[in-house]
């Protein structure tokens, strides 16, 4: 079996405790739709970069950012309680733009398929 740094471990349980405490404790109508896609924990366990993704338009996007910020307190002191870490990481939350990037990819694709002659 597969050992993992102790880095990834931490990060995989902060992406599914956020992700509950996001659906279940946050009050905060800005945040409710809003989906952990990764974390990333520098070696050391201080900094975690908190990806998150929403289906929305810009203004949603700001919204879901103002409310992330609003709520950063309660998140960290959820997180403290649930997990058993000697330090508590400074969290960034950071938009993940490669769903987007993705589905504009994808209807590039579909331009290209359909505009070129299909041969037999």
């Amino acid at each position: 079996m597969k050992t993992y740094p102790r880095s990834e471990r931490v990060s995989s349980k902060i992406r599914e405790e956020i992700s509950r405490v996001l659906m279940r404790d946050v009050k905060d109508p800005r945040v409710k739709n809003i989906t952990i896609t990764d974390v990333k924990m520098n070696r050391d366990l201080k900094k975690a970069r908190i990806y998150y993704c929403l289906a929305g338009d810009d203004i949603e996007r700001q919204n879901a950012a103002l409310g992330l910020k609003s709520a950063m307190g309660f998140i960290k002191r959820e997180m403290a309680n649930r997990l058993d870490l000697r330090y508590m990481p400074e969290f960034q939350f950071f938009f993940d733009e490669s769903l987007d990037t993705g589905s504009r990819i994808d209807l590039l694709l579909d331009k290209i398929s359909y505009a070129t002659p299909q041969t037999q």
